[in-house]
């Protein structure tokens, strides 16, 4: 009951600490999601999901 219980409050802890960096950030937007700024992805020269940038381009979102 003890581990249920650890496991629940750290589960918790988790989605608190997630909502508050949405939360402070401007817009609610995580900086860096962009697949051009990804390294592993910039090999592979895959466009952006987000804002369909290249790895040569500037992110536009």
């Amino acid at each position: 009951m003890k581990l249920v219980l650890l496991s629940i409050g750290l589960l918790a802890l988790c989605f608190a600490g997630i909502a508050i960096k949405i939360w402070a950030k401007k817009d609610g937007k995580f900086a860096g999601t962009c697949a051009s700024n990804n390294p592993l992805v910039q090999d592979q020269g895959a466009s952006c999901g987000l804002c369909g940038a290249t790895p040569e381009e500037k992110c536009k979102a």
